[in-house]
């Protein structure tokens, strides 16, 4: 059986504070822990109304404080925005507080606007090479420190912390097979080059001390409840979402509706935004998923949801729990 792992993104339900979103987090952190999923990842995003985990190390180090098995992890640190020594120190001492429990997972987006890229970083000024670069050299300081090593990562040197590679392009597919490492594809949000470049990772991947064979992750909107129908009322909570980011217009996380107001291009945008998804009920789930994993042939599936509601997300990733223990691989 194929592991499953869950991306949190800490969403904001409307009318409430980033406090009970984290609140929210640990306590679905907790339930995956039972539930028995591998990992618990949570990506870096800025000046988002509705995301609550922007400074990702510190939710990290909250959600594996919290839980004692499950891996946790970042899906993604945004590298461009940091210096790899930053990230190194803090992963290392994530890692050297929760041994054997932590993920780094590197993408080279901003995770938000121009705008607010230039306010993390103070320039924009980069060259093509500088992703590539950096993660060799954040890499580099979790090996063992070498004699007269001038700079080193303290906590980190000689973690060997797990380094994955994240995309949603061919860019990413290729590094992370280049360097030898496990890849990740954004599929839940941007499907359109996922076959492909699930393609060139395995066809060019390079065996490494890292991983001897390739690793692929893909990331799935996995909406589930009683029925069908009370699903696709779950839905509208996250299709809402991507709308209001298409209209320039972030916001807290909304409650679902029964009457969406949205265009013909919006609906289309959203659809095509969302093509990786499963929505509905038990049964309608697990054939979902078992169809996601025969067009993939996915490694690993990470899921992922926006539910306005706590309870009823807590109710739809135990379905999905369920669900996944009757897949064979």
């Amino acid at each position: 059986m194929i592991p499953y792992s869950l991306l949190d993104l800490s969403p904001i339900p409307q009318g409430s504070t980033a406090s009970v979103a984290l609140g929210n987090s640990l306590d679905l952190a907790r339930h995956a822990e039972n539930w028995g999923f591998r990992r618990y990842w949570v990506a870096e995003h800025h000046n988002m109304p509705g995301i609550a985990s922007a400074a990702t190390a510190v939710v990290i180090g909250h959600i594996a404080g919290g839980t004692t098995r499950i891996r946790v992890g970042a899906g993604g640190i945004m590298l461009p925005n940091h210096a790899p020594l930053i990230i190194a120190e803090q992963f290392g001492t994530l890692e050297s507080l929760y041994p054997g429990r932590i993920d780094l997972g590197l993408g080279r987006a901003p995770g938000t606007d121009q705008l607010t890229a230039r306010a993390l970083r103070r320039t924009l000024a980069n060259d093509v090479n500088d992703f590539p670069r950096d993660v060799m050299e954040l890499i580099h300081y979790f090996e063992p420190v070498e004699p007269d090593q001038p700079v080193r990562a303290v906590p980190g040197a000689g973690l060997q912390v797990p380094i994955w590679i994240l995309g949603s392009s061919l860019y990413g597919a290729q590094l992370a097979a280049a360097l030898g490492l496990p890849y990740a594809f954004a599929s839940h949000f941007a499907p359109e080059q996922m076959m492909e470049a699930v393609r060139v990772y395995r066809a060019t991947f390079q065996p490494s001390e890292h991983a001897r064979t390739p690793h692929v992750m893909l990331g799935l909107n996995v909406i589930a409840a009683d029925t069908d129908e009370e699903a696709q009322f779950l839905f509208t909570s996250q299709q809402q979402t991507f709308i209001n980011l298409r209209r320039g217009l972030p916001a807290q996380l909304p409650p679902p509706s029964r009457h969406l107001e949205m265009s013909e291009v919006e609906r289309a945008m959203v659809d095509r935004m969302l093509a990786c998804r499963v929505v509905g009920s038990p049964s309608t789930i697990r054939r979902g998923l078992v169809e996601f994993l025969k067009q993939t042939g996915a490694d690993e599936i990470i899921m992922t949801n926006h539910i306005f509601d706590h309870h009823a997300r807590l109710k739809s990733y135990e379905i999905a729990a369920e669900v996944t223990g009757t897949i064979e691989d």
